[in-house]
């Protein structure tokens, strides 16, 4: 995912690496761009810092708090020392100066991804019971069945399986899963635990993700 409020700049950096074999997606700002992210996974985010609504810095704290360890590379226009280092003290794993060349773009996209590659191969599956995640390939199995789920259901169930049997009350499914802006008052995570139920239970499997009346919800074996 290629994040700029640079028109010319996203279809410029979104052209160079099509052309290197990637599927890019784009978006002109940061809140834009963690909207996107609640459908798709991307493999790596080159982020530009400054955006008007969400900024790159405001979406990258919101990324590595969330727990996501997508590979992110920062673009800016500002080559101070204190702005790197506060751009890579937030979470950033590699920096780049505009004005840039397009190859070298590339080369440290490149870099980022065989290195994630690497990391993701050392990621042990989590279980419990018969529902199994693999990390690495995003993967989700019940017993032998696949499940289909989107990346806002994947980081849910992820979340509920990391902290199995222990109740994680709704602000705290909210601040972790979707954060940014968010009316507490919405619906959108009882949206989502029905999703998961319907496909977590699809073959008349027992339920796993169970209501805590007034608190939040609990991965567990009744």
């Amino acid at each position: 995912m290629v994040v700029d409020d640079d028109p010319a700049l996203l279809a410029a950096v979104g052209r160079a690496l099509r052309l290197d074999g990637h599927e890019v997606r784009q978006a002109a700002d940061g809140a834009l761009a963690l909207e996107a992210l609640n459908y798709f996974a991307a493999d790596l985010i080159v982020l530009d810092v400054m955006m008007p609504t969400l900024d790159g810095l405001g979406l990258l704290a919101h990324l590595r708090s969330n727990g996501d360890r997508v590979p992110v590379l920062l673009l800016t226009a500002r080559d101070g020392v204190s702005d790197k280092v506060n751009g890579l003290d937030t979470g950033a794993d590699d920096y780049l100066t505009k004005p840039f060349a397009l190859d070298e773009l590339l080369a440290r996209v490149r870099s980022l991804l065989r290195r994630a590659h690497l990391d993701a191969e050392h990621e042990q599956p989590l279980s419990f019971e018969d529902l199994t995640i693999d990390v690495a390939t995003r993967e989700v199995h019940r017993g032998e069945r696949l499940l289909e789920l989107t990346r806002t259901e994947f980081e849910l169930l992820e979340l509920l399986v990391r902290n199995a049997r222990i109740v994680l009350r709704r602000e705290v499914l909210f601040e972790r899963v979707w954060g940014y802006d968010l009316d507490l008052a919405s619906n959108s995570l009882d949206v989502y635990i029905g999703y998961l139920r319907r496909k977590t239970e699809a073959a008349g499997e027992p339920r796993l993700i169970h209501t805590v009346r007034g608190v939040g919800f609990v991965l567990k074996r009744r």
